[in-house]
């Protein structure tokens, strides 16, 4: 019998809804038509079938996920995944998380970067660049309104671009946005 999981992991979990799944032979053709385009563009899983009761937030949702995530310009797709994972980490989402840090390991090729984060000191492997991403992202997931001018500035002086600065405000938003969803709508346990 799986039960709850409670630490962080790059093993991404099996993830139980708490609330009834729509079924897909039983779907309205509005939440089909929602359902088109999935997160992460992968196929539709219970986190989308959860969703599809309100099929004109998720029409939305996930084209703004997917655009923020996967769009071309801007932060790099391993940095797009640090900052979801700051963020998912400080909400303690550890779906989020583990689905974020694995894919940041597989574009990486790296393992050590995760698991100093999963293990509370980034401060020993994260490049400079990378630490300003996963502090401003953590910042931001805390406490929005406490994020400075100056936290902007240390990010530029880091090399980061406007652009990738404000790709970094995105994905650490949308996140703050899943985190609290997958809480509510269901929890990570481990794999039967």
């Amino acid at each position: 019998m799986s039960k709850p999981m409670t630490d962080f992991t790059v093993v991404v979990p099996h993830w139980e809804p708490r609330v009834t799944p729509v079924a897909l032979s039983e779907a309205t053709e509005e939440q089909l038509a929602a359902m088109e385009t999935t997160p992460s563009n992968r196929g539709i899983g219970a986190y989308t079938l959860v969703l599809a009761h309100d099929p004109q937030t998720l029409t939305y949702r996930t084209p703004l996920f997917n655009g923020i995530m996967y769009s071309e310009g801007g932060l790099s797709r391993d940095e797009t995944e640090l900052a979801a994972t700051a963020a998912s980490v400080l909400n303690k989402c550890i779906y989020c998380a583990a689905v974020h840090a694995s894919r940041f390991n597989q574009i990486t090729k790296t393992e050590n970067v995760m698991s100093a984060i999963f293990d509370g000191t980034p401060e020993k492997t994260l490049t400079t660049r990378q630490r300003m991403i996963f502090e401003f992202a953590t910042k931001l997931s805390a406490t929005p309104s406490k994020a400075s001018p100056e936290d902007a500035q240390s990010l530029i002086d880091s090399g980061l671009s406007k652009l990738e600065i404000f790709d970094v405000i995105l994905s650490a938003s949308i996140f703050g946005w899943a985190n609290r969803l997958m809480h509510i709508l269901g929890e990570p346990m481990d794999k039967p």
